[in-house]
């Protein structure tokens, strides 16, 4: 996947994002939007760090291919 594609993906997700967001303002949110806002939380957490590896390894000179998605485990432990 490349830098492009990632970003395409961010933006999607942030747009479902923000109509789950605006239902769940509006009190008509159900249960699987919930679940689903809780899903694309974590897949937009991926992205963004597998987009954070590849910058990482393209500015020291490395492929950004060797990038590889991690998972929600290791995304959602991080401290911030």
């Amino acid at each position: 996947m490349d830098d492009a594609t990632i970003h395409e993906s961010i933006e999607q997700l942030v747009a479902e994002e923000h109509d789950l967001w605006d239902r769940e303002a509006t009190g008509s949110g159900t249960e699987a939007d919930r679940r689903r806002l809780a899903e694309v939380k974590v897949s937009l957490d991926r992205c963004w760090d597998l987009l954070r590896q590849r910058r990482a390894l393209e500015e020291f000179g490395q492929d950004p291919q060797g990038a590889a998605a991690r998972s929600e485990e290791t995304v959602e432990g991080y401290e911030q």
